[in-house]
């Protein structure tokens, strides 16, 4: 949930890849059977240790029993409210049952990794909000300016479970981060994370809610991690930011109004009604998370995988929607963005444009249509579509 972007944190996405499977001796009829006698409280020291050694943060651990959440996940489904994102519903209620998803799993093992850069100022959150007041610069969401959380986390949490096996011998497991149909918040916040904020987003006091979530479903049984109590009293500031009011409620969230999943996880035309709201967005929106009083507690990295590429903060629109696919693709090896694609960012960055000529001046105006008007004949209908709106304003 991703906690970057408003929609990686609360669901996960398709399931990939087989189940590491243990060697025969720790199933029994698919119940855990132990080959040797484990100091829990030990291994759960290591593990923080070598997570750590890692690059987490914190490290906690979750029961598989999610059903008092499948009533929610079932009406949240039922409303629409997960718009395209059809993968959501496909598995059904398996990501409120980790022991079907993942036969065999016992716990959840749930890490924490920061992903501010280390760079990042004390005052971030003030200069994150004033990029909104230069309507010409092109806003990428902070949490996709470095290199692919996926593959970061991924990895990082497979060099774990290696670790784990170093030590105990093999065991069952499998590795995700949004990778899955997994409740990621829901099980990092059973497992003492943090807490399900108003925006659906995990807070935690200490490091507010800049942050990506991952899983290790394990055959283990381990102690598990106390919850944490909700800190958000009665402040509504994440919802009253919302430019287009897609928290429709506290911890409910309409993702069809969401600046995320309209820039990052729709392909086709932006909604007419949401298109001057987006402003200079370009991809995903960290307005609720900027606003949130518990980010100036928001942690830097240790790792350089999350500093800021070049290009991707403070650039132009201009500039970027100048890039043919070959650049794109080039600038954004590695990089989140990427699986968007060269038409979908152009679609972006042209609705971008045509936000900006509202607050332009004559020269100005002239300026940003001339650039609108290098992609008008794009063989993408789509570009053309959203370049002949940004031309008509």
């Amino acid at each position: 949930m991703a906690q970057g972007r408003l929609l990686s944190q609360g669901v996960g996405k398709r399931l990939r890849g087989p189940f590491v499977r243990p060697v025969q001796a720790f199933y029994n009829g698919g119940v855990t059977t132990p080959i040797l006698q484990i100091n829990s409280g030990q291994l759960i020291s290591k593990i923080q240790l070598w997570a750590r050694e890692l690059g987490f943060s914190q490290i906690g651990v979750a029961g598989v029993d999610l059903t008092s959440s499948e009533a929610g996940l079932s009406a949240w489904l039922a409303h629409g409210f997960h718009g395209d994102m059809g993968y959501m519903a496909s598995h059904g209620l398996k990501r409120a049952r980790p022991a079907e998803l993942v036969p065999g799993t016992v716990s959840v093992i749930t890490a924490r990794m920061d992903y501010l850069p280390a760079s990042t100022a004390p005052d971030w959150q003030t200069v994150e909000l004033n990029r909104l007041n230069h309507p010409t610069e092109a806003i990428v969401s902070v949490y996709a300016r470095g290199r692919d959380y996926h593959k970061v986390l991924r990895a990082r949490l497979q060099k774990l479970s290696d670790r784990i096996a170093d030590w105990i011998g093999p065991f069952g497991h499998r590795v995700f981060t949004d990778s899955a149909p997994v409740l990621e918040a829901e099980l990092a916040a059973r497992s003492g994370q943090g807490w399900r904020g108003k925006h659906t987003l995990l807070l935690s006091r200490e490091a507010g809610s800049t942050f990506f979530l991952g899983e290790i479903y394990i055959d283990l049984a381990l102690p598990l991690s106390e919850p944490v109590a909700a800190h958000c009293g009665s402040c509504n500031a994440c919802i009253d930011i919302c430019p287009t009011q897609a928290i429709v409620a506290p911890h409910r969230l309409d993702a069809r109004r969401c600046i995320s999943y309209l820039t990052i996880e729709h392909a086709g035309p932006i909604p007419l009604e949401f298109r001057p709201l987006i402003g200079n967005r370009i991809y995903g929106c960290d307005d609720c998370q900027l606003i949130c009083p518990w980010n100036k507690f928001a942690q830097r990295s240790a790792l350089p995988d999350f500093d800021e590429r070049q290009g991707l903060a403070g650039s132009q629109l201009a500039t970027l929607f100048a890039w043919t696919e070959e650049a794109f693709l080039r600038f954004t090896e590695g990089s989140p963005i990427r699986r968007i694609g060269h038409e979908r960012w152009l679609r972006n960055i042209a609705v971008a444009l045509g936000n900006a000529r509202s607050s332009a001046t004559p020269t100005e105006d002239q300026a940003l249509r001339a650039t609108l008007a290098t992609r008008a004949e794009h063989p993408s209908e789509g570009v053309r579509e959203h370049v002949a709106w940004a031309l008509s304003l």
